[in-house]
């Protein structure tokens, strides 16, 4: 069993070693913290950027009810289903990513980068989008999103698929 305590002072080794884990380990290690929740940590690359997520997250653990995600890296990741209401997702990397069906409320897209992200059936009610890149980033139509939210991100490149996939 791998025991990681909050109160070290290296967090930082800590969170290397917990990337460093197996993802069916780090799902055991988030469960032993209480934020099993966020199950999607045991999908992300070990590299600089969410190292200093993982810290964030493993720092008090216990006080981590909204996610803060800025400046992470979960691009190409399947994050479908995700709940991540009111997460800090600045100047994350999503690039490529599929948050179909995510709930996304109040989360902060500032300075994101959604090119090529699948967001079709996320709620999207209260985002923010302030310099966010979405070229080619897949929505819904009834997402939340309002209609000058919508078409701001139609001419910044984002595609807004109207009919329901089923597949």
């Amino acid at each position: 069993m791998i025991m990681i305590n909050p109160h070290t002072q290296d967090l930082r080794s800590q969170s290397i070693h917990f990337l460093e884990q197996s993802p069916v380990q780090r799902l055991q290690i988030l469960q032993e913290l209480g934020i099993g929740r966020f199950k999607f940590l045991s999908k992300i690359r070990l590299n600089d950027e969410n190292i200093d997520c993982v810290m964030r997250f493993l720092q008090n653990p216990g006080q981590m009810k909204f996610p803060n995600l800025s400046g992470a890296n979960l691009s190409e990741l399947n994050l479908d289903e995700v709940s991540l209401i009111r997460g800090n997702l600045s100047e994350a990397n999503l690039q490529g990513s599929s948050l179909l069906n995510a709930d996304l409320i109040f989360v902060n897209f500032t300075k994101a980068d959604l090119r090529k992200a699948d967001l079709r059936g996320a709620t999207l009610n209260g985002t923010v989008w302030l310099d966010t890149l979405v070229d080619e980033c897949q929505l819904g139509i009834g997402n939340g999103l309002t209609q000058q939210q919508r078409k701001d991100l139609q001419l910044r490149g984002a595609k807004f698929n109207y009919l329901v996939d089923d597949n």
